[in-house]
Order: structure tokens, then C-alpha cells, then sequence
């Protein structure tokens, strides 16, 4: 072994003199869309290959933004991108004799993808070999046996050293240690390996030295030159003239990868011309170093030469092996060849799929041409088996796009998440061998809500009926909407934004819940002041930006029946005598006196009215029409007939319950004032006599008895007393009896006196003294207050009566 000048520097055994230019000037270039490197094996972890980067002409601000990574299933070990600065680093150790062995050249290589927009840049890298592998035997020590006889000039094959490196740094050249027996030859097979074979120089004598132990060192052509020993033990043996010689130096096979195990690969065949034990030939692998069979992947039989598989064979793993293989006689004679077994590729692996990219959820409202998914398909077999078709199985909104082995999945219209609010996209990858082979791959894509659909009303217009009188606070309707969308997009808030109302704002009526919609009332209603509310209800969304959409809402309020008729005529409102009506003596069975007018603020039911007598003098001369409140005569009157009718009407609704209002009446029949005046005063006088006999009757027995003497006492004065003539008036402007209130006057006329004439009547205490003035017509006599009642053309007037009253007969006046 040579020494190493110490001002040399190397890293593991290796000379940075033989490294160091291609770690300097690796090459970096572009070959139709592709990038190649080259590198030297075993480089530190991190070191830098290149700026990536700057060869793909990308912009290192937007390395992190386009998201440039490396896409390998096997380069990713071994290389990461740096994307601060875009360099190129070693990730991993790289040994060059585990990648690609004995291949004349070693590539990894992997994608450059980047995205935003999407683009694939093909990046190799060459692996340099590098001399860092020593060559060694399989065997340390090397048993051969040898006749003693033996001619010089016999070769004997010698085992080979192996050297896991590439070119001139793999077994050069052999050596053999100084002897006198043994030279050492070196030939070259057909392939271009080297191998060793022993030549015998001098005859041997097994009995002067029966074994020779001899140092065979094998040398690389690296630069420092590696070396590997073994120990040549050659045994001389008694004579054994013939060695076994296979029928080929090197057997050639070609095998299926689905060929089962157990299967025959190939049976070897040997002869030896010798007889006896040195015929006998028992085959045996020579050695297993890079030939994988001592796994346990092949096995011999001795006896036969037959090699069978022992374990499945895999393309993809390994698609050659080289077995040496050896027949050695019962003398010890040995010959070897090589089996070179070739694996030819079926299609047995599927499709791979993977998702190197994947956007979920996507919003709704995406833009056509979004790119949702990257996927690279791969498949590890060969030839057609490894082509790869993509596609999808559901009808979905999404496209497929192809770029190599690179699939896009991007959005080829809008989305509606109101409608689909997730899809599941089957992928399905197929090979193009024979049979072809697929594989699938189900991504869940889920859309995310945007606030594209304002709250929808079942309704456009609400009518809601509310019963007047409620209970403040209470709750009177609901209305909803309804939003598709979810979360804050669905979440309604309910407002009242308009009014019918003049005097006060809606909130004052009513207010409703902002989350339910429940509408309540904050005051009682009233039907006479409002029967109807016109509400314009919103209902407005969280959403950003809020949507929101209106619903008319009416409001009718239900009357109830909380209003008592009101009687206009005859109006006693004043509190004061009933009033009076003069009823012609020669009336008719049937004729109209006077007509009850009354009014209703409710309505409907309520409002319906019906007149009732509910107190009258007996025998009832009056009726009264229930539904009109027309007061007619029931039959013609008699001189012997009471002249005046006390009769109380009511006027009754037709609620529930009911409510009523009474007026009272007199009905006074006489032809004219001055006959019923004397007889209205008696009868006046009784009737306020019975009245108050009817107030008192509570009073003790004692005022009862006292009245009885008083009474006696009037009626003994008034028959002693005379009466006397009344003086005749022959004006009536004195001021005996009191002017008559104009508003008591009739403006009445049927004819018997011009209509708007008016005129006072003074009536004296007998009726044959009375007399009239009559007066100019006065224009301005007020009529607003006055109501026509008569319906059929009779026109009555009714008025208060005191102590002094004037009437009017509006058919005997003369």
C-alpha cells in the first residue's frame, strides 16, 4: 500500500484531488425542458448542488408563494430545496453503488413543480463515482487442489474480486506473491471483466510440499489505488489428469417476473473425462458477492446442476442476475462459468396515485379554472404497462388537465354549495398493459359557504287578526325566513322598519323578537282608533356583506264588543225631564210619531242594533219597530184614553255579551196645547206625585201617615175655594210666563205654517185662554243640531218640558 502525502486532503479515504473538479464544475444546462446536474458521490450532508432557482429563470421572492418543491419517490431523500435562497442541497449521503450498482451511469431524478401558475420542470442528477470502495474476495481463502503431475503450463481459474465501483476505479489489474511453482496471468471475458487464472510453472511433488500458500492481491485504477488479499492454499493431489468443463462459459436465461418459485431456471451441464470418483461432479455456486442469490433468491442441486427459483422475482427491484457457478470431480478438479439471468418486465403493479397538492374546502364562489388537486400518477412497470390514463367517474363540475404524468383537477363551473355542498371525485387511474391494471383514489371535496341567498319569507304578505283589548306584552303572530346558507350566513335578525301609524312610531304598537320573529304587542288596541297596521318586517342575514329581504305584514284588529249603543234622537243626554213627543189625537192605527236613532262605534255583530220598549203604559197604545226604532200607534185613540205615554226605549247590540242604552219617552196625545195643558198639569202633577211615592216608600210608617192628613187637608181647601175669571191678554209680550227657548223651536213644516217661520205659544191655565204671536221669519235660526227622523214625511220635534213649556202641534195649530 502506497503512503498518502499528508498535504493532500481527503474525505473518507478519497483524494480531493480526484473529486474536487467535479464538485466545483458540475453541469448545470437545459436539454428540452430538462435540467441536469452533475454531482460526485458521497458529498456532505447540506452542501449545495446549485441554484435551482435561477436555472429555472423563477423568482426566489416567490419560491414559498409558488409553493417549488420536489415530486420523487425516490429523489426526495436525497435533495431538498431550500426556499429561502432557491439552492439545490444534498439531504442524504448518496452511495452510487446502491443506486444503480454496476450501470455504466447513475441518474436521480425528480420534478420541479411549482404552482400559481402551474408549471413541471424535469430535473437529473448524475451521480460521478467515486473510489471509494476497496476491492475484496468473497472468499479469504481460496482452495484449489492440484495433481501432482501436472504439466507446467496449466492454468487454473481463480476466483475474482469484486469492487462495487464504476469504470477505473472498479479491479484493474491481480498479483500474485513471489514463488517458484505459480505465475499469475490475467485475462478479459467477453463482457470486459478481468479475472485471474494460476499458471503452474514446475511440475510439483506432493511429497517435497504437499500444500502452497500463496497472497493474491487485487487493485483498482482509482487514484490512490485500493487493494483486496486473499490466501491461495493450492493442494497437490494424487493424479486426477481431467477437469470437469461446462458446456458454455457463460449460461444466458430469460425469466418472467411472475414466474412462480419452485420454477426450473436452468439445469447446467459438466463433464469430466476422467472415471471413477474424479467423474463424479457436484455443482455449487462459486460465489455470491453481488449476485443477490445468497438472499436465498436461487438455489443449486448438487447432484443435477438444476437452478430453481426459491422466491419471487420482482422487475422493479432487480431486472438481472449473474450467478457463478462451479462442477467440481471427485479429484478436486474444479470449472466454473457464469448463469446470467435476465428479468423481463409483466405488467403486475398498479397504478400509484398520490395527491401532491389539495385545496379543501374551496368557497362557492370560486372562479372557473380554480385548481382544486395535483395529482402525479406513477406506475413501476416498463414499456406500455407504465403508461398511465387518468380520468373521473362522476359527473362533476371539475375538469381533469394532463401534464405528463401530472394531473390538474380544476373547477369548470360555478359552484353551488346550496345545493351540493360536497363531492366526492373518484379518480381513476388505468395502465395500458395487457391485461391493463387501475387503481383509484376518492378525494372529499368540501364547499364552504359564501353569502350569496338573502332570507326568503314563506310569505310575501302576513294578515294576522288580533282581537282589540289584548294584554299588553302578549304575543300576537310570528313570522320566519328561512336562509340556505349556514353559520353566521344563515343567522336572521328580524326588524320592524315601517309605520301606518300618525301619531305614534310602530314601536310603540308593537315589537318583535330579532332572533324568532315573534311579534308582541306593547299596548292594548283599540278598534275605534286603528283597525288595521301595515308593518314592513326585514329579515337580514349575519353575512358579510349583509343580504336582507322584506315582508309586508297586516295587522287587523278584531272588534270586540266594547262600545254601548249611542242614541242620537231622541238625545237626553242632558240629563234632564224626559222628553216629549205630541202624538195627534186622530193618528191613525199605524201612523209614525217619532223614530229612536242610535248609533254603534263597534261594527259587524256588534254593531247591529234592535229598539225594545222595555217600559210602557198599559194597555199599550205604541209599538215600536226592533229593527228601525220606528214608534208607530197601535190603534185609533178614545176620549176615555190616558193623554200621556210614559214609554222607555232600549236600544240593545248584538254583541256578546250585550250592551244597551235607554232614552225615555212621553208620548202626549191631544190635538192641540191648549186642551191637554190643563190635564198635563194633573197628570203631571200624579205622575211626579207617584214618583216620588215611589222614591219614598222606604220612608217609616209615620211620614206615610202624615202625608195622609196633608193630602186630606188640600182637598177639603181646594173644594171650599172659588175660582175666579182669568183677565183676557191681549199681549203676549207681558212678562206672565217666560219667552220660550228658541232652541225648542220646531223648524218643522208640513204646510200648515211657512217653513222657516217660528213663533211663541203662550198657553194660560185654561184652555180656551190662550193666544199666539206670531213673528217675522228669522233666517237665522240654527238647524245643525236638528235631525230629521221621519222617514215617511211626518216631522216630529221633541224637546225638554219644564214647569212652563210651549208645544207645538204641527197639524191642529190655527
Amino acid at each position: 500500500m502506497q503512503m498518502m502525502e499528508p498535504h493532500i486532503k481527503t474525505y473518507k479515504g478519497i483524494r480531493w484531488q480526484v473529486i474536487f473538479p467535479f464538485l466545483l464544475s458540475w453541469l448545470c444546462h437545459s436539454v428540452s425542458g430538462q435540467i441536469h446536474y452533475s454531482i460526485v458521490e458521497e458529498m456532505r450532508k447540506d452542501s449545495v448542488i446549485a441554484n435551482i432557482a435561477e436555472d429555472l429563470g423563477l423568482d426566489i421572492k416567490q419560491l414559498s408563494y409558488r409553493k417549488l418543491r420536489i415530486v420523487s419517490e425516490i429523489s426526495d431523500k436525497y435533495f431538498f430545496i431550500n426556499l429561502a435562497n432557491g439552492n439545490l442541497h444534498v439531504k442524504d449521503r448518496i452511495d452510487r453503488e446502491t443506486l444503480c450498482e454496476t450501470e455504466a451511469t447513475c441518474f436521480l431524478t425528480f420534478d420541479a413543480v411549482v404552482e400559481n401558475p402551474f408549471n413541471i420542470f424535469k430535473v437529473s442528477v448524475e451521480i460521478q463515482d467515486v473510489n471509494d470502495n476497496y476491492p475484496h474476495f468473497f472468499h479469504n481463502k481460496i482452495i484449489s487442489e492440484v495433481i501432482e503431475f501436472t504439466s507446467p503450463g496449466a492454468r487454473f481459474v481463480l476466483q475474482t474480486a469484486e469492487d462495487p465501483d464504476f469504470g477505473i476505479n472498479s479491479v484493474q489489474t491481480y498479483r500474485l506473491s513471489d514463488n517458484q511453482y505459480f505465475s499469475l496471468i490475467t485475462k478479459i471475458r467477453a463482457d470486459g471483466r478481468k479475472f485471474p487464472e494460476l499458471v503452474l510453472e514446475k511440475p510439483l511433488d506432493r511429497e517435497t510440499q504437499n500444500v502452497h500458500e500463496l497472497i493474491l492481491t487485487a487493485l483498482d485504477g482509482g487514484n490512490p489505488v485500493k487493494s483486496g488479499t486473499a490466501l491461495v492454499k493450492v493442494i497437490v493431489t494424487d493424479a486426477n489428469d481431467n477437469a470437469p468443463t461446462f458446456t458454455q462459459d457463460m449460461y444466458k436465461v430469460t425469466l418472467k417476473e411472475n414466474i412462480p418459485i419452485n420454477s426450473t431456471v436452468i439445469v447446467l451441464n459438466a463433464t469430466d473425462r476422467d472415471e471413477g470418483i474424479n467423474a463424479e461432479i457436484t455443482y455449487s455456486f462459486s460465489k455470491t458477492s453481488g449476485d443477490l442469490h445468497h438472499t436465498g433468491i436461487f438455489t443449486i442441486y448438487p447432484t443435477n446442476g438444476e437452478i430453481k427459483t426459491n422466491k419471487n422475482l420482482d422487475f422493479e427491484v432487480t431486472k438481472k442476475y449473474e450467478l457463478s457457478v462451479q462442477a467440481k470431480d471427485g479429484g478436486g478438479l474444479v470449472a466454473h462459468s457464469n448463469v446470467l439471468i435476465e428479468v423481463t418486465d409483466e405488467n403486475d403493479n398498479v397504478p400509484d396515485i398520490s395527491i401532491t397538492s389539495f385545496s379543501s374546502p374551496v368557497p362557492e364562489d370560486c372562479e372557473p379554472g380554480t385548481m382544486i388537486a395535483l395529482i402525479k400518477v406513477h406506475d413501476k412497470d416498463s414499456g406500455e404497462s407504465g403508461e398511465v390514463d387518468c380520468n373521473t367517474i362522476e359527473a362533476i363540475p371539475f375538469d381533469l388537465l394532463s401534464s405528463d404524468s401530472y394531473y390538474r383537477i380544476v373547477s369548470r363551473n360555478a359552484l353551488d354549495r346550496e345545493k351540493v355542498s360536497s363531492y366526492n371525485i373518484t379518480i381513476v387511474a388505468t395502465d395500458r398493459g395487457s391485461p391493463p391494471l387501475s387503481s383509484r383514489r376518492i378525494i372529499k371535496l368540501e364547499i364552504s359557504d359564501v353569502n350569496d341567498n338573502p332570507p326568503k319569507f314563506m310569505k310575501s304578505i302576513y294578515v294576522a287578526y288580533v282581537s282589540e283589548n289584548n294584554l299588553p306584552g302578549a304575543s300576537i303572530f310570528s313570522v320566519h325566513a328561512s336562509d340556505p346558507d349556514i353559520g353566521d350566513n344563515a343567522k336572521i335578525i328580524y326588524s320592524l322598519s315601517s309605520t301606518n301609524t300618525e301619531d305614534l312610531p310602530v314601536s310603540s304598537y308593537l315589537s318583535i323578537n330579532i332572533e324568532t320573529g315573534v311579534l308582541y304587542a306593547q299596548r292594548s288596541f283599540d278598534y275605534e282608533q286603528h283597525k288595521e297596521f301595515l308593518i314592513l318586517v326585514t329579515a337580514r342575514d349575519n353575512g358579510s356583506p349583509s343580504l336582507s329581504s322584506n315582508a309586508t305584514l297586516i295587522i287587523r284588529i278584531v272588534d270586540r264588543n266594547d262600545n254601548a249603543p249611542k242614541i242620537l234622537y231622541p238625545s237626553a243626554d242632558s240629563g234632564g225631564p224626559a222628553v216629549f213627543e205630541m202624538v195627534p189625537f186622530a193618528s191613525e192605527q199605524g201612523s209614525l210619531i217619532t223614530k229612536v236613532v242610535a248609533v254603534d262605534s263597534d261594527s259587524g255583530h256588534n254593531a247591529w242594533l234592535s229598539y225594545h220598549f222595555i217600559q210602557v203604559s198599559e194597555p199599550s197604545h205604541f209599538t215600536i219597530n226592533q229593527h228601525t226604532g220606528e214608534i208607530r200607534t197601535s190603534r185609533v185613540f178614545h176620549e176615555k184614553d190616558i193623554l200621556n205615554h210614559k214609554a222607555v226605549v232600549m236600544v240593545k247590540d248584538n254583541g256578546d255579551p250585550s250592551l244597551s242604552a235607554t232614552v225615555t219617552i212621553s208620548l202626549i196625545v191631544a190635538d192641540n196645547f191648549q186642551q191637554v195643558v190643563p190635564k198635563l198639569s194633573n197628570q203631571l202633577r200624579d205622575v211626579d206625585s207617584q214618583s216620588s211615592l215611589q222614591l219614598y216608600l222606604v220612608i217609616a210608617l209615620a211620614l206615610i201617615s202624615f202625608l195622609f192628613i196633608v193630602t186630606v187637608l188640600l182637598v177639603i181647601i181646594s173644594k171650599c175655594k172659588q175660582s175666579k175669571p182669568l183677565p183676557t191678554f191681549t199681549s203676549l209680550s207681558t212678562n206672565l210666563y217666560p219667552p220660550v227657548d228658541p232652541r225648542m223651536l220646531s223648524m218643522y213644516s208640513d204646510g200648515s205654517l211657512p217653513f222657516p217661520y217660528s213663533y211663541n205659544v203662550c198657553v194660560a191655565l185654561d184652555s180656551s185662554e190662550s193666544d199666539f204671536t206670531y213673528r217675522k221669519p228669522n233666517q237665522n235660526v240654527p238647524v245643525e243640531n236638528l235631525i230629521d227622523a221621519d222617514d215617511s214625511g211626518l216631522g216630529k220635534e221633541t224637546f225638554p218640558i219644564s214647569d212652563e213649556v210651549s208645544f207645538y202641534n204641527k197639524e191642529n195649530v190655527m
